[in-house]
């Protein structure tokens, strides 16, 4: 009469096929959400034009909130720098004077709060993710469109 149970074979061969799965998932890395992705970015911008915002009122004056195509990346007087992913297009819409060159934009914050005003638009695939920026009262807002 057989016991019941599982053979030695049995559990090394389930324990190889386990090692197997957790090599292919380690070396795949874990799975990317794109729209995760893009809301992350845009929550790390407007947190860094809002630190601007506030920077501009506390200082009592003018500050800048940078966003640089040539290099991807995003940054404000005071805060760190943004690393935008690439794939990703960056739309900017801001004053006229706020433009240096064809690929560097600001958008300024004064020290009562206003702004240049301004948008900028993080566009992955189907996915669009709108920054607008206020000029009168320099408030920051976010869209996501699917």
């Amino acid at each position: 009469m057989r016991e019941a149970g599982f053979t030695l074979l049995e559990l090394i061969v389930v324990l190889a096929i386990l090692g197997l799965l957790a090599a292919f998932i380690a070396m795949r890395g874990p799975p990317i959400s794109h729209a995760l992705a893009l809301r992350s970015v845009a929550s790390e911008i407007v947190a860094g034009l809002r630190a601007t915002r506030q920077y501009a009122i506390t200082a009592n004056r003018p500050a800048e909130y940078t966003v640089d195509l040539a290099h991807r990346t995003a940054h404000g007087a005071d805060g760190p720098t943004v690393q935008l992913p690439l794939g990703t297009d960056v739309i900017i819409l801001t004053a006229a004077g706020e433009v240096r060159g064809a690929e560097v934009a600001d958008i300024r914050f004064e020290p009562n709060g206003s702004s240049t005003g301004g948008r900028i638009v993080l566009v992955d695939g189907q996915r669009r993710t709108g920054i607008g920026i206020s000029w009168l009262t320099g408030r920051v807002s976010v869209t996501h469109a699917p």
